[in-house]
């Protein structure tokens, strides 16, 4: 039996036009989010507690950093950004964020590997319409992002979801991926640092994804929107470090690192010192489906540089600290809800996943209305695990402010014991 690595062509060549299956569109979760908040209670004279969307801007101590700010205004004032951006971003941000991401990897990325996007969400929309054709399928994480699952209904091209581990720090299940795959499959996700899990892969799994990858002929799309946005004993490492191993792309963001998630500037960049993506026709796709979206706002793009440049280290050390109080609070204080159980303490991103144990609970039948009652009672918005994947499990962002955080899990500890069995 021939091997899957032993094949010539790589399984993302080929023709990307045709029709395609067709396919229910998935749940988001803003509609899931918009429909919990209908439940809250208009009586209830308390702050709403939003520990479901990992947006911490709101709060003042997540405010951008004033290199960022500056930016902005200087660009705008400059009157030099008024016109249109060309299709793949301007110059001076792609080859700023090309510096930016070579610092920490063995090879340089070129200004031409990098195009702007409207946030990562765009990103997201542009690689999957990319890779979509006939009959192919691509691997995403569960649980995930379920913008992955949205785009690819859109785009008619088949999700198959491979399991995280929780109890291995939500390592990625390389046999599952192995399983699933077959000779229509064209990508794998992977989320680092982990949304919604809390997770930072270490550098040796991300080898053995990089790997496991290469043997199957299938390129990586490494979402890492939250990069550098660890507080844990690992590191990020990105996993563009291996693309001499597998063809990477890498999805990312100014939203999360300098909390400015309505700024909308994102970029997906083509990861490939091998050239294996050289000649497969990707890389016109991606420029065609540019071609037919919006574009982010031109002074946005003009103020990249600055930002990269002049953002001191005080500014980013300083966010990481407060999360790292957060997530400290937010993983103590759910171990004192004895229906929910948290698998590992999250490392980075904004968010950890928590099972629920229903049996402890008397009325309340599965994770949608736990959320659901949670709102109407408490004022507390959290996201049901349903939402990514996960029935019965929680998605907990920590991403706000300390006092807001302990006033909102002492209210779900609360909730519980209104709600808790009688024995």
């Amino acid at each position: 039996m021939v091997e899957k690595e032993s094949k010539k062509k790589w399984n993302f060549e080929g023709n990307f036009h045709g029709e395609q299956k067709t396919a229910s569109p998935p749940i988001t979760v803003r509609g899931i989010l918009y429909m919990i908040m209908r439940s809250l209670n208009k009586d209830d004279d308390r702050p709403i507690i939003p520990l479901g969307h990992g947006d911490p801007s709101a709060f003042p101590c997540f405010r951008t950093s004033a290199a960022a700010e500056d930016a902005v205004v200087d660009a705008l004032r400059s009157a030099r950004y008024n016109s249109y951006s060309p299709t793949v971003g301007i110059l001076p941000a792609r080859r700023a964020i090309a510096g930016y991401l070579s610092h920490d990897l063995p090879y340089n990325l070129s200004p031409d590997d990098v195009y702007l996007t409207v946030g990562c969400s765009n990103a997201i929309e542009v690689i999957i319409e990319a890779l979509a054709r006939p009959g192919a399928n691509i691997l995403v994480p569960r649980p995930g992002f379920p913008y992955y699952d949205v785009r690819a209904a859109c785009s008619n091209l088949e999700v198959r979801h491979y399991d995280l581990l929780p109890d291995k720090g939500w390592e990625v299940d390389l046999e599952a991926v192995e399983a699933l795959s077959d000779e229509n499959t064209v990508a794998m996700v992977i989320i680092n640092p982990g949304n919604p899990c809390g997770n930072v892969h270490s550098p040796q799994h991300l080898e053995k994804i990089a790997e496991k990858a290469r043997k199957l002929g299938i390129l990586v799309i490494a979402d890492e929107v939250y990069e550098q946005i660890t507080f844990g004993s690992t590191n990020f490492v990105p996993m563009a470090a291996f693309a001499a191993t597998v063809p990477v792309i890498t999805l990312g963001s100014i939203s999360k690192r300098w909390t400015v998630p309505g700024w909308r500037l994102g970029w997906l960049v083509t990861c490939d010192p091998t050239a294996a993506l050289k000649n497969s026709g990707l890389i016109e796709r991606i420029t065609e489906c540019l071609e037919v979206t919006t574009d982010p706002a031109t002074f946005i793009q003009a103020a990249i540089p600055q930002i990269l440049e002049k953002t001191k280290e005080e500014f980013y050390s300083n966010i990481i600290a407060i999360l790292r109080r957060c997530a400290d609070i937010c993983f103590d204080r759910l171990q004192e809800i004895p229906c929910i159980t948290c698998p590992s303490k999250p490392e980075g991103s904004m968010f950890l996943m928590v099972k629920l144990n229903l049996e402890l609970l008397d009325d309340i039948g599965d994770d949608m209305e736990f959320c659901i009652k949670l709102a109407e009672e408490e004022s507390v918005v959290v996201l049901p695990g349903v939402a990514v994947g996960m029935k019965n499990w929680l998605r907990v962002t920590f991403a706000c402010d300390h006092s807001c955080l302990e006033d909102g899990l002492g209210r779900m500890k609360a909730f519980y014991q209104r709600h808790a069995k009688k024995h």
